[in-house]
């Protein structure tokens, strides 16, 4: 596979660099398997479609035919559970979670990772994805398979996290 470095330029970051050293969606770490793509994610309805409005030229256009974006406002109708799920941006900045590389959070470190670029923030990374599946045993314990209906924000925040709920 030819390295291929891409160059951003958005409201978040000028003149950004990274490298793409993997195949798109190919060799992942061992302990890390998302249920879903990021397009997969984007189609159904995540962070109220706000996120990546404004960096899409950086993804493959094909990940936004059928993505559920709101450029102006956070629409939590959009989420594929319609409910808010998410803390904003500025939550996350005051914790201390977020790594200059990448100052949209997870899912833009995911969608990175997914398209095979590899950083030193990967492990700490993966490990906060790990660390979520904590709701699926609360979603297997209070609610029946199939039952979308129930706890729907946990399950909002699951799919936040590329897992999928709904075969919950």
């Amino acid at each position: 596979m030819k390295i291929k470095t891409i160059i951003i330029n958005d409201k978040m970051q000028k003149g950004y660099r990274y490298t793409l050293s993997k195949p798109t969606g190919k060799d992942f770490h061992p302990e890390f398997k998302p249920e879903l793509t990021p397009q997969q994610m984007l189609a159904m309805g995540v962070f109220g479609g706000k996120y990546m409005t404004d960096c899409q030229k950086e993804f493959p256009k094909s990940w936004f035919t059928k993505a559920k974006l709101s450029p102006d406002k956070y629409d939590p109708d959009l989420n594929f559970f319609g409910v808010e799920a998410s803390k904003p941006l500025s939550y996350w900045v005051e914790k201390g979670w977020m790594d200059d590389d990448d100052p949209r959070g997870w899912f833009q470190w995911y969608c990175r990772y997914y398209m095979g670029r590899r950083c030193e923030d990967d492990e700490r990374q993966i490990k906060r994805w790990k660390a979520i599946r904590r709701h699926i045993g609360q979603l297997k314990k209070h609610c029946l398979k199939g039952d979308l209906a129930c706890r729907p924000v946990q399950r909002q925040a699951l799919l936040h996290w590329a897992y999928d709920s709904r075969k919950l």
